[in-house]
């Protein structure tokens, strides 16, 4: 039965990387379950301290992933049409993988910001720019996150 959890876990572990460039799949936090998988169900222990600041990383990272983008566009000049055409974009981008999802935040944010300035592409480009830097950022953040508990997972098994 151990076996048949460290796979579970480990396929949880390696969703989570997937997911943390697959909006939508939530990565970070699959990654966590699997930690807890092998935790509670293993011989493998965790310390408590490093499941509760762990915990923590990964509800922060889950929720800044979601304002990346929004920040991004603001940052760059964007308002409301920009944002929602940012997430108009990504939602959209989800029937495209994995082109749409690069390009569908971009492109919905563009859009959304030509219609906010009224026709200047240049600050309307900016915008998209911002809105793809946010999006960028927060798949390191992801990525980061699920790595290095896929790292303790194999850390704590094997050595």
């Amino acid at each position: 039965m151990v076996t048949v959890i460290f796979i579970i876990a480990f396929v949880l572990l390696i969703l989570g990387l997937l997911g943390s460039m697959i909006p939508g799949l939530p990565g970070p936090p699959l990654s966590f379950i699997g930690i807890l998988l092998i935790h509670f169900f293993t011989g493998t222990q965790f310390s408590t301290s490093f499941l509760l600041t762990w915990a923590v990383i990964v509800v922060l990272v889950f929720l800044l992933d979601y304002f990346m983008q929004v920040w991004g566009v603001k940052k760059f000049g964007g308002g409301r049409k920009a944002i929602l055409g940012t997430f108009l974009g990504l939602f959209m981008g989800l029937l495209f993988p994995p082109v749409g999802l690069l390009i569908g935040p971009f492109i919905g944010a563009f859009i959304g910001a030509l219609i906010e300035v009224q026709g200047d592409n240049t600050r309307a480009l900016n915008v998209a720019i911002g809105s793809f830097i946010g999006f960028v950022t927060g798949t390191i953040l992801k990525l980061v996150v699920s790595s290095v508990l896929l790292y303790y997972a194999i850390h704590n098994i094997y050595f």
